[in-house]
């Protein structure tokens, strides 16, 4: 869930994963939220509808971080599986 800090109202839900989430990390606009999970994936969120735009599979364990470059169109995902994955957005609003 978002919240706004100012009026502590719920502003979106992301609904979608099947594991715990580990990590969460904000493009550096402030639009999309990237999501790493327990469940091997990490989800691409548009933070004001709370809809999934992008669902990044390939990792073979827990996804444990995730983060955005600078531009906010690349993201970077680490795993118990040992490896790093780069991967990028489709979404090209970021």
């Amino acid at each position: 869930r978002i919240f706004n800090t100012m009026s502590g109202a719920c502003q979106s839900i992301f609904i979608g994963h099947e594991g715990e989430i580990s990590k969460v990390a904000f493009n550096p606009q402030g639009k999309r939220a990237l999501t790493a999970s327990s469940d091997k994936t990490a989800r691409l969120w548009d933070v004001e509808s709370g809809d999934c735009l992008q669902i990044l599979e390939g990792h073979t364990d827990e996804i444990f971080s995730c983060a955005f470059n600078y531009s906010g169109d690349t993201i970077i995902t680490g795993s118990k599986d040992n490896t790093c994955r780069i991967w990028k957005c489709k979404d090209s609003s970021h």
